[in-house]
């Protein structure tokens, strides 16, 4: 049970004065509140991302063209537009000791200006100040008020994300309605951290971004700012420490290979392995041969070979009697996993069973049966594999393919599915260490540093759409050569649909040209279309193959050596690294093209001058999060990874090894949280959401 101190942060906006149904909904919008209704806690955590500093209160001679000012002034003369010149702007005449500003306003109901700005009135106009032909205006300033209204004008006005309905004025009046609900809470950092870091208690940072003084909340090394960060990082790390310290509790099973299986694999390779992947598959084997639960990351970059090292994973826990299970996030990416670990497996004399959600019938119900009754030892499949139906005879290692797509808590629930399951998590997407720290703080982490050997580099060039007829022409010259080649259509929203609708119509547009040789696959397709389109490409029947983004993850098509990448700048930096990561797979040259719409804003710039100085997946996921942030580059909003509202990874990095010491410290010291701190802990805990850590503590 949530504590009920809590309880005014966890009750609807609606229950705020100024808040009805309609500005409720929008507010839900805004502060992506699902399900449901947008609460206290979500607008004290959507912090204000600048603010406007009204502190300047010059003479009108000594206004700074440019400056945001706020003036006191006499009004002097009303001048409307002449008649029959509706669209022209009225014009008010404000004047001081020293000068004169004309205030300008475009549709402004006279009526409303009388009243706001009557002649010969004292006014405090705030807004930047211009210059006009030579003379000083203010168009539309911020505030107009009576100076007896002086007070109601905040010396810094915090700036809000914003949505359709909602103004910046209100959403800071509702604001400081739930600031004012925000209750003393008891202080769950230690006391001579704080001390050395100079933050202030919680109640104190919420307000000094909420309500700023002047304008250092706003600063990246910002006190109140870094103070709530680490707050939302201690409640993750801590969270992440008790996942992590109950999975090492409940106690594992020795699985203990004698290489038989593992050693026919090996001779079965056409390659030998790199230097990294014989240290992640021996730190493997000792993880399941101890005692303990195994929790891994296996951290790869595109073509680092992890598939094969999850393979020797899993022969060794058949090689132990048990089984082990392989889940990718698509039934494209399934099959093919299939594919390649089926007659490497068969090799050792071992089968692979194959299970996703379009298996049905007689099949499907043989393979449920062979894996209760502990018959098929491995299997590969979606997350059709950890629907109730299916049951394992003795399920021993779990391998989860793509973990991000999945989600932190889900990950568990395949390893539910056996007797002390040891898990093995793989992830192409290169992510920066301070993100394997925040997202994957619960694992040990194996990174395989190294391609295969006979990976060629590959050309990547940046070209600008109107040169598309150059490229189609280059296109025909590489086919005739027998090439074949990718071309990825643009994210056009966050829409799959208009994205279909792009992809459809480039493969019309395509197959003018090229004819039959140009196939088609996108995420709306069902499933079975899409397996025929993805194999006419890999025997050759066709040699274009358009596609959206679902080719990002996993695809391989050696002979593919080809990569058309349309309206590039639209993409983020890893998912350029993971398309350009689906050619150079074979021996033969291959290249990566990106069409971009010039001209190009300066991110854009930044993010394909990347992309063509390097190949290095972790370099580029670095450059990324210092472009992007983040939920980007993890694709957080589709995972249910951790979201971090307060956190800046870019900025609060360091934040985060501290954190994770803390967090490791005090489960050293009280392992219950029972301390007074530790009680105070708890609130974080729940604050944050971290709820499924309180359930670990009390069944601890």
């Amino acid at each position: 049970m949530r504590p009920p101190i809590l309880d005014p942060l966890f009750a609807p906006l609606s229950a705020l004065p100024g808040v009805g149904p309609r500005t409720a909904q929008l507010f839900a919008r805004l502060l992506d509140a699902a399900p449901g209704e947008a609460r206290v806690l979500d607008l004290l955590f959507h912090l204000p991302h600048t603010g406007i500093d009204r502190r300047a209160r010059p003479t009108i001679a000594d206004a700074v063209p440019g400056e945001v000012v706020t003036l006191t002034v006499r009004v002097t003369a009303h001048r409307p537009p002449p008649p029959g010149r509706s669209r022209a702007p009225y014009r008010v005449l404000v004047e001081d000791e020293t000068g004169d500003v004309t205030l300008v306003f475009f549709s402004m109901v006279q009526t409303r200006l009388d009243k706001m700005l009557p002649l010969g009135a004292e006014r405090l106009v705030s807004g930047r100040i211009e210059l006009w032909d030579g003379r000083r205006q203010m168009v539309h300033p911020d505030r107009v008020l009576d100076p007896a209204e002086a007070e109601k004008l905040p010396p810094v006005e915090p700036v809000y994300g914003l949505t359709e309905g909602l103004s910046a004025r209100y959403v800071t009046r509702i604001a400081g309605a739930a600031l004012d609900r925000l209750p003393e809470l008891p202080e769950w950092q230690d006391a001579a951290w704080l001390r050395r870091a100079g933050f202030p208690v919680f109640g104190e940072a919420m307000r000094g971004v909420h309500q700023p003084a002047d304008m250092t909340p706003f600063l990246p090394e910002a006190p109140a700012r870094r103070r709530l960060a680490y707050d939302e990082l201690l409640a993750t790390q801590l969270a992440l420490a008790l996942m992590r310290a109950q999975g090492r509790r409940k106690a594992g099973r020795s699985i203990a290979g004698d290489g038989r299986l593992t050693g026919a694999i090996r001779a079965a390779l056409p390659f030998a392995l790199t230097a990294s992947q014989e240290k992640a598959v021996a730190d493997i084997a000792g993880d399941l041969a101890s005692p303990h639960r195994m929790v891994r990351l296996l951290q790869g970059d595109v073509g680092s070979g992890k598939t094969v090292v999850a393979l020797m994973a899993m022969a060794s826990a058949a090689e132990g009697g048990r089984q082990a299970a392989l889940m990718a996030p698509t039934e494209i990416l399934a099959r093919q996993h299939h594919a390649r670990l089926a007659p490497l497996a068969a090799a050792a004399g071992i089968e692979v069973g194959l299970l996703t959600g379009r298996d049905k019938g007689a099949e499907r119900a043989e393979t449920l049966a062979r894996l209760a009754s502990g018959d098929l030892k491995l299997v590969v499949g979606t997350h059709a594999l950890f629907q109730e139906a299916v049951a394992f005879a003795d399920l021993g290692l779990a391998v989860i393919d793509e973990q991000h797509r999945f989600g932190v808590h889900q990950r568990f629930a395949l390893g539910r599915k056996g007797e002390a399951v040891d898990l093995l998590v793989m992830t192409a997407t290169p992510i920066p260490r301070s993100l394997v720290l925040s997202y994957f703080g619960d694992m040990d982490v194996s990174l395989l540093t190294e391609k295969p050997a006979g990976r060629r580099p590959i050309d990547t060039r940046a070209v600008p759409l109107d040169r598309m007829d150059d490229v189609v022409a280059g296109l025909q010259r590489a086919l005739a050569g027998g090439a074949r080649a990718y071309w990825v259509c643009p994210l056009v929203a966050e829409s799959e649909t208009l994205d279909v609708a792009a992809a459809e119509e480039r493969h019309a547009v395509l197959r003018q040209i090229f004819g039959d040789t140009v196939g088609l696959v996108h995420g709306k397709m069902p499933g079975r279309d899409k397996d025929a389109a993805m194999a006419a490409f890999q025997r050759g029947e066709t040699k274009i193959l358009v596609a959206t983004t679902v080719i990002e993850v996993g695809v391989d098509v050696p002979e593919a050596t080809i990569m058309v990448i349309e309206h590039a700048e639209r993409f983020g930096l890893a998912q350029l690294h993971q398309l350009r990561g689906r050619v150079g797979r074979g021996a033969a040259q291959s290249s990566c093209v990106l069409l971009y719409k010039a001209p190009l804003g300066e991110v854009a710039k930044a993010r394909l001058g990347v992309i063509r100085a390097t190949e290095d997946g972790f370099r580029i996921a670095e450059e990324d999060l210092k472009l992007r942030g983040e939920g980007e580059i993890l694709g957080t909003r589709q995972s249910g990874a951790p979201d971090f509202k307060l956190a800046q990874l870019a900025l609060d990095a360091d934040l985060i090894a501290a954190a994770r010491d803390d967090a490791r410290l005090i489960l050293e010291r009280d392992p219950k949280l029972t301390s007074p701190r530790g009680e105070a802990l708890r609130l974080l805990l729940y604050l944050f959401e971290r709820d499924e850590a309180i359930r670990l503590v009390r069944a601890g």
